[in-house]
């Protein structure tokens, strides 16, 4: 296995939604959470530092869901979080990284892929989680990748399956004939989406074409000439554009173009469909992997990478009426907050 520590050139991440404390406390029952508490070491205090990429609903979900979960497992009074935003920027990453290492932190989560890599280039000895990354392979430059880093890297990925989201655009669109992938070319994760979904939709029978923004200074531009040369818009977890869903918005729905997305934050912005996993009950997992390393003496090096364990069909009411689109039966309605 090729491992090189080389962070890969990206400014952003790879995609949201929020669910009740209910949806982490549903992954295991009561007596199973007052006994893990009895396992740990309730004279510890444990110190996790955060660094989320951006803030947008989806990685905000995400990392409520993992503060929640290893709070409720190691108690309130044992486990400290140091949780800092890196505004999108991958140098804001590194710096805030190094501050964890230089504290000694008992663990570090990552929340987006440039926030990952900085974690574990900074220290190849703390136990570092991440969350809301689409491919480890990609984020750890790992080229044989097979679930298991066999370094101080594990996490879980908010990867939807594509083919079912390809699927599911055939069935929206049957008649449809190009689709367009908008997305930020400094997201290597939204890179490896829009690869992998050519593929099924290509078989599908649509034409596909990339659009690719640098970053949010071209996303109305982008969005337009894929509006002018597409029937339908596709979006993966992209994080650029979900920071940016109210400028796509503002551009495609006038143009009548119709945009599927890969999670429903991004949806519940300028999107009509999606095939979508929550982040929350993502950031649930992660928290659970947490407690087992903290309290349990798993070895994260031999820790499997976990996927969000429910996906869901779910749809905008209000931007599909005003594009006349019909939903079949099996989508769930986005709620607006």
């Amino acid at each position: 296995m090729k491992i090189s520590k080389k962070i890969m050139a990206t400014v952003l991440a790879t995609v949201t939604m929020t669910v009740g404390l209910a949806g982490c406390a549903g992954s295991s029952s009561s007596n199973a959470g007052e006994n893990s508490k009895i396992s740990a070491d309730t004279s510890k205090m444990y110190n996790v530092g955060i660094c989320q990429l951006i803030q947008h609903e989806a990685l905000d979900a995400a990392t409520k869901g993992f503060r929640d979960t290893l709070t409720e497992k190691l108690g309130a009074d044992n486990v400290k979080f140091d949780e800092q935003n890196a505004q999108g920027d991958s140098a804001n990453c590194t710096t805030i990284c190094n501050q964890f290492s230089s504290s000694k932190y008992d663990l570090i989560l990552g929340n987006g892929t440039a926030a990952l890599q900085a974690a574990y280039t900074v220290t190849p000895d703390i136990p570092i989680l991440g969350t809301s990354i689409t491919d480890y392979g990609y984020a750890l430059d790992i080229s044989d990748w097979k679930g298991v880093s066999g370094m101080n890297v594990s996490g879980t990925s908010d990867l939807a399956p594509l083919d079912q989201q390809a699927e599911m655009i055939k069935e929206l669109f049957p008649d449809k004939k190009n689709v367009g992938i908008l997305y930020c070319s400094a997201e290597a994760n939204s890179k490896y989406q829009a690869t992998e979904i050519t593929k099924h939709l290509e078989s599908a029978g649509y034409t596909v074409k990339e659009f690719s923004f640098a970053d949010s200074n071209d996303v109305a531009a982008v969005t337009k000439s894929a509006c002018d040369e597409s029937d339908l818009l596709y979006i993966p977890t992209d994080n650029t554009a979900a920071s940016n869903t109210g400028i796509i918005d503002n551009v495609a729905l006038p143009a009548n173009v119709p945009i599927v997305t890969g999670e429903e934050g991004i949806c519940k912005g300028c999107g009509v469909a999606t095939l979508s996993i929550s982040y929350y009950e993502l950031g649930c997992t992660t928290g659970e992997m947490a407690y087992e390393i903290l309290a349990n003496g798993a070895d994260v090096s031999n820790m499997e990478v976990k996927y969000a364990p429910n996906v869901t069909k779910k749809y905008d009411a209000e931007r599909c009426a005003a594009l006349g689109i019909t939903i079949p039966e099996g989508y769930e309605a986005i709620v607006a907050e």
